[in-house]
């Protein structure tokens, strides 16, 4: 490809709405327009990049055996009715009416379609395993679409689904595609990471997430470095910091703590450590009818040590508030502790609740808690003593670094991601709920085991360029930059010379397979070099009538702080030696 037959449109500043680094410079180095509100027309140049992307997910997921097929992007709402997501899905699923008044959402994902496929397709146990799989556009709604094509509202992703007669062969299908999602990113030449997941709203029982490792990554990735644990923050086991409960110390004291509302403030004003103090967290539960009123509400009270944080994901899996829980009202906490919030503890409440104490502060003694009076704390509390035994004992706290490891093998520590891959075992779901069978061996309907796996094909743009760029704009891996090498002649439109060999060295270049582009615009050095620096071509040939004279060339890797010389008849081998290293 030569420039001048290319479009190429760089620009010195984002614009003012661009937040992100990534953002910022998809904008500034022309890869993505914005047309509205979280909706972007891909350029020439991103669509290069999203090509190779697409191309190395084809490729691996064609010699996993999963089949490609393409579904529709406008989906019937019966389908969705028959999963009950219709209803259940929030405001992301775009729903609409045609003209005949017939329901339509706009897919943000596939499962109804794929299975409503494979329920009139498959119709035996000899045609299974089957994994489809499609690169396809998705729409959701976002309240607030931000971060360029890192939340966006439309976007490309590859969503694959496989079909298996029994667990077995489900976890066989699970297995095949994270080995290959794994090959995936690997051959993107991107660093990650894959971390044990929630399985979230889309259900199932097995998940993991493909995280992109980057500083500026809003997921929090739990790992341990000298062994094999890795989580997200969601589901990162956080094991007891107290072995055993000691023995009570000492006398329960009521405290005067005047303004100190937070366990900071308080342990400061005690003169002890944060993590003597209890954080109180009040959560309520309703029975509801058929129209949705409240029957009656149950009060919960949460307890974690002072300087740990809540995890709502892991809470939700407490046997009581797996229904759906909510945050009390002040009304509610006022009733339940007679004050409100700043001073609440579980001494004395004024009407009965739900205790249930994270596993760190059931082996705690002579800890801090509110008084349930305003202005004041209890010090010296302890389980049994002062207080009943917790209702229940559960993980419900965010782990922290240098806790230990749950595989034992060190202690936890803790790196920003950005999630572009995820692979569920859904089990059977939607089969269940859609009614998709198949005849087993004993000629008997048998659900399918469904499992499904997605790639945020778009999105891996943006985390690629979160995870490596400098101050002169994107620095891409060789195997997804629009072009691999960029050839830059000082006057291509003024010297004879000098376009002869930039013509010869683009030409075997080509022939030998290289993604190379021949800058032919005749800008000025400096604004040709700043284009391809933003843009991010991983290799730089620069050729001059001066350097000719003595016979050499000029390459330049992206990352690398200087020119190397190279004699001209040895460049397009030195240019392959490099892109291959």
């Amino acid at each position: 490809m030569k420039a001048s037959q290319f479009f190429i449109s760089t620009l010195k500043e984002a614009p003012a709405d661009a937040e992100i680094v990534s953002h910022k410079l998809m904008m500034r180095a022309g890869f993505i327009k914005k047309l509205g509100a979280g909706l972007y027309n891909y350029m020439p140049m991103g669509l290069r990049t999203i090509r190779k992307v697409e191309a190395i997910i084809r490729d691996e997921l064609n010699k996993a055996g999963a089949i490609e097929l393409v579904m529709p992007v406008v989906q019937p709402a019966e389908l969705w009715q028959e999963t009950g997501r219709f209803d259940k899905m929030g405001e992301e699923l775009l729903r609409f009416k045609d003209r005949h008044e017939r329901d339509f959402v706009m897919q943000p994902t596939a499962e109804e379609v794929v299975t409503d496929i494979a329920r009139q397709e498959l119709r035996s146990y000899r045609q299974l395993p089957k994994n489809f799989y499609q690169i396809q556009t998705k729409f959701r709604d976002e309240r607030r679409p931000r971060f360029g094509v890192m939340r966006g509202r439309e976007f490309t992703m590859k969503d694959a689904y496989s079909f298996d007669r029994d667990v077995e062969a489900a976890g066989k299908s699970y297995d095949a595609m994270y080995a290959a999602y794994t090959r995936i990113f690997q051959r993107l030449g991107l660093q990650f990471r894959a971390v044990a997941a929630d399985t979230g709203a889309i259900g199932g029982d097995r998940s993991h997430e493909f995280q992109v490792i980057a500083d500026t990554g809003e997921d929090a990735i739990i790992y341990c470095p000298t062994g094999d644990y890795a989580a997200n923050i969601e589901l990162a086991e956080a094991l007891p910091l107290i072995a055993q409960r000691g023995a009570a110390a000492e006398a329960l004291e009521k405290v005067a703590t005047p303004g100190k509302s937070t366990c900071a403030d308080v342990a400061e004003l005690l003169g002890l450590p944060l993590d003597r103090t209890v954080k109180s967290l009040v959560l309520a539960t309703d029975e509801t009818n058929d129209k949705g009123e409240i029957l009656k509400s149950t009060v919960w009270l949460l307890l974690v040590r002072g300087d740990h944080d809540l995890n709502e994901v892991k809470a939700s899996k407490v046997e009581g508030l797996k229904v759906g829980f909510r945050f009390a009202t002040e009304k509610e906490i006022v009733e339940h502790f007679g004050t409100k919030p700043g001073y609440l503890g579980p001494v004395k409440t004024a009407k009965p609740l739900k205790v249930v104490a994270d596993r760190t502060v059931a082996n705690m003694a002579d800890f801090v808690v509110g008084a349930n009076e305003e202005g004041f704390h209890i010090r010296g509390v302890n389980w049994g003593r002062d207080l009943p035994e917790p209702d229940l004992v559960a993980d419900i706290r965010n782990v922290v670094e240098g806790d230990p490891s749950p595989d034992g093998k060190g202690v936890l520590a803790i790196q920003r991601g950005i999630e572009v891959g995820h692979v569920f075992y859904l089990g059977t779901k939607y089969s269940k709920a859609m009614n998709a069978t198949f005849l087993d061996v004993d000629g008997k309907p048998k659900h399918f085991e469904m499992g499904c796996y997605g790639i945020g094909v778009t999105r891996i743009l943006g985390a690629a360029i979160e995870q490596k760029y400098d101050e002169r704009g994107i620095i891409w891996p060789d195997a997804i930059a629009p072009f691999e090498v960029v050839i830059c002649p000082v006057g291509y439109d003024r010297s004879e010379d000098v376009k002869a060999v930039a013509d010869k060295l683009y030409a075997d270049l080509g022939a030998q397979g290289v993604d190379v582009i021949l800058d032919d615009r005749g800008e000025r050095p400096g604004a040709m070099f700043a284009d391809w620096e933003l843009i991010g071509v991983p290799h730089r040939v620069v050729l001059g009538d001066k350097g000719l004279k003595e016979g050499l060339a000029e390459y330049q890797g992206r990352q690398d702080k200087e020119a190397t010389k190279v004699a001209v008849g040895d460049i397009a081998a030195h240019v392959l030696a490099q892109r291959k290293a």
